[in-house]
């Protein structure tokens, strides 16, 4: 797809104050109104999700359990309230563990969207490693792919999230990571999910915070280019307003980062998820 002129008018990444990494000062409704100034006719909110049983003991990285059922209310209201004006649906970022299934689906059948944002894995202590924090080594990497491919086979996501975020904890693209990129992108493809180009890094360098952007990741969207049905869409990552107002601004930074010859090569899902 030649997207020169490509502008996605819906975004299915969006966080609320509730995970304890967003903005404490905006309410719910305040982003949706973000998201009708800058023209969005749809929008998904898939905030961090909760655990039954906690198993990230971070602080200030996900919603409480007890929060769950206050998130979902306050998502439909503002689906009632601003029907005229954008189309909003229900949803959670989750990861992926093995024996976690139920509590997926369960999420899964309260909500329209589930995106896969996979944070962490389970290491051979079968403690959580994170991605950021510790560096992966190539069986971790690997095991990052593993579990994307279990997820999509067991139909758990709707889209993934920053596919490349696994660069993070990596000190070179090596022929593992291709490796890695290669399982995330047949299987998507495959199964006919949608992978995300996530604008996070783009907009922190809009704003100065960031000097160099670790992912959308060039070489891994170069492979993903090589995939002909494999779907692709742009997601804010919505946690403060400057990442909505400066939208157009992150797209092209992004563009321009993975190049545009890499992106005219992508094919882009519509708000359907449909191969346009």
């Amino acid at each position: 797809m030649n997207n020169k002129e490509f502008m996605q008018k819906f975004n299915y990444h969006t966080h609320t104050r509730r995970c304890g990494h967003a903005d404490n000062n905006m309410t719910d409704e305040e982003f949706v109104k973000l998201f009708i100034k800058k023209g969005f006719t749809k929008i998904a909110f898939t905030d961090h999700c909760p655990q039954k049983e906690r198993i990230d003991f971070r602080e200030n990285m996900r919603m409480e359990y007890n929060e769950k059922d206050d998130y979902l209310h306050s998502i439909k209201s503002l689906k009632e309230k601003y029907k005229n004006k954008i189309e909003i649906e229900t949803g959670f970022e989750v990861e992926y563990l093995p024996g976690q299934e139920e509590n997926l689906f369960e999420l899964k059948n309260e909500t329209d969207k589930i995106i896969l944002g996979q944070h962490f894995i389970y290491d051979e202590n079968n403690e959580l490693k994170f991605l950021r924090k510790q560096k992966f080594t190539d069986e971790d990497v690997l095991k990052y792919a593993e579990y994307i491919k279990t997820a999509i086979e067991k139909n758990i996501p709707d889209i993934i999230a920053h596919p490349d975020v696994y660069l993070l904890s990596r000190d070179n693209y090596t022929e593992v990571d291709k490796k890695v990129a290669h399982i995330i992108c047949s299987t998507a493809e495959k199964y006919e999910i949608p992978i995300e180009i996530n604008l996070s890094h783009p907009n922190e360098c809009i704003i100065g915070r960031r000097e160099n952007i670790v992912y959308p990741c060039k070489e891994f969207w170069k492979i993903a280019s090589e995939y002909k049905k494999l779907k692709v869409l742009y997601g804010v990552d919505a946690h403060f307003e400057y990442q909505i107002m400066n939208y157009e601004k992150a797209v092209k930074t992004a563009n321009k980062h993975i190049g545009q010859d890499v992106i005219n090569k992508l094919h882009f899902c519509n708000e359907n998820l449909e191969m346009t």
